[in-house]
């Protein structure tokens, strides 16, 4: 934390009297790591979910089918896929806009439940590429994860502006990915990808920064209701970051199965 005026302590634009920097402190450090304990306990519940119904075809079979194409056959969802693809989004708008009105614990069942409907609309990538390219992608991904968020915690950088004009980039993105679905190109996926890992790199330490301000602002007292709400609502933030960061480097990265 940086000294400010007046013996106050401050974090982002939010400025904490110097005597309960100790106490904000421990308290910041308990808040911070129960968001990453959610957003780890989501990933490997997405992982273990997309790991299962990728290695037994029964199951895989539902939501996965192989269609013929111009040059060959492809990987294409099935009715029961696509509504596997679409589900997470409904958690998302749900979790994002219900968030004040829903209890602690139905956040956290919701959560969990996301969780396991992203395993199931990615357990695409274990039948797409090889099981070494997603592992070896994936901790690529974590250390990338790791060293932005350690940044964007440490840093004593206002990242507000830099937060903003990557928001503008993730529009840029959803629009160009729309397009791209009518046009197949792959020069435009190649752009969309290279692009996208840059605005989710910094989407990271901006959502980081502003997890840590937010503590302050709303000062979070342990064991309330508001703070476990919120645990969830910013567990879910750096999750979809780090997914999205962890298919576009994969889509750069990964080896395709034969």
């Amino acid at each position: 934390m940086a000294l400010g005026p007046e013996n106050r302590y401050a974090v982002g634009s939010v400025a904490v009297p110097r005597a309960d920097q100790a106490a904000l402190d421990v308290g910041l450090r308990k808040y911070m790591l129960g968001v990453y304990n959610y957003m780890a306990s989501g990933l490997l519940l997405t992982g273990v979910v997309a790991l299962v119904v990728a290695s037994t075809p029964a199951l895989s079979a539902l939501f996965w089918q192989m269609v013929p194409t111009p040059r060959g056959v492809a990987l294409a969802p099935t009715l029961l896929g696509w509504a596997a693809i679409l589900s997470p989004l409904a958690f998302v708008l749900v979790l994002s806009f219900g968030i004040n009105r829903l209890s602690a614990s139905t956040a956290q069942l919701l959560y969990w439940l996301f969780a396991a409907a992203m395993g199931l609309s990615m357990s695409n990538l274990f039948l797409i590429y090889t099981g070494a390219s997603v592992a070896r992608v994936f901790f690529i991904t974590a250390g990338m994860f790791a060293a932005m968020s350690i940044w964007g915690y440490t840093t004593q950088r206002d990242l507000t502006k830099m937060g903003s004009f990557m928001m503008m980039g993730l529009f840029g993105i959803i629009i160009a990915s729309l397009v791209n679905l009518f046009i197949a190109s792959t020069a435009l996926q190649f752009a969309i990808s290279i692009i996208g890992v840059v605005v989710f790199v910094g989407l990271i330490a901006f959502d980081t920064q502003r997890i840590k301000s937010d503590y302050v602002a709303f000062a979070y007292a342990e064991g309330t209701e508001v703070a476990a709400k919120r645990t969830v609502f910013d567990a879910l933030a750096l999750y979809l970051n780090f997914v999205n960061l962890f298919q576009l480097l994969l889509s750069l990265l990964g080896n395709r199965q034969q």
